[in-house]
């Protein structure tokens, strides 16, 4: 069963095309509508999806507010500057030296040249 992933409404489209490539169930929060929800309620429905979330909203990153472990994860990119191909570098990157499916439940940060990932302790 392929691994389910939802994309935020803040990457561009590459995103989803390179992790459908992977193999990975891809929705996106546009093609579902769900454009303009304030964080609270996307978090509301995601969590019901059971879907990992791959974001730029660095707010996804904090552990407090989404402590590892107790989600289907969450990977925040942070690429030097937003741009469509510095993103889509930076979800290759993290493909090439992580399956998608190995980061479930964990808080993961990527930016260039670096990835942390946050486990539940």
């Amino acid at each position: 069963m392929p691994f389910p992933v939802k994309i935020d409404e803040d990457l561009p489209r590459r995103v989803a095309e390179c992790l459908v490539q992977c193999g990975c169930d891809v929705a996106t929060v546009v093609e579902q509508g769900w454009g303009g929800l304030k964080d609270p309620e996307l978090w509301r429905r995601l969590q019901k999806e059971q879907r990992f979330l791959v974001t730029a909203d660095k707010g996804f990153g904090d552990v407090r507010r989404f402590p590892p472990g107790t989600h289907a994860g969450i990977l925040v990119l942070r690429p030097s500057r937003e741009s469509v191909v510095a993103f889509e570098q930076l979800i290759k990157e993290v493909v090439e030296q992580h399956e998608i499916i190995g980061l479930k439940g964990w808080v993961t940060v990527a930016s260039p040249g670096r990835i942390r990932i946050r486990k539940r302790r």
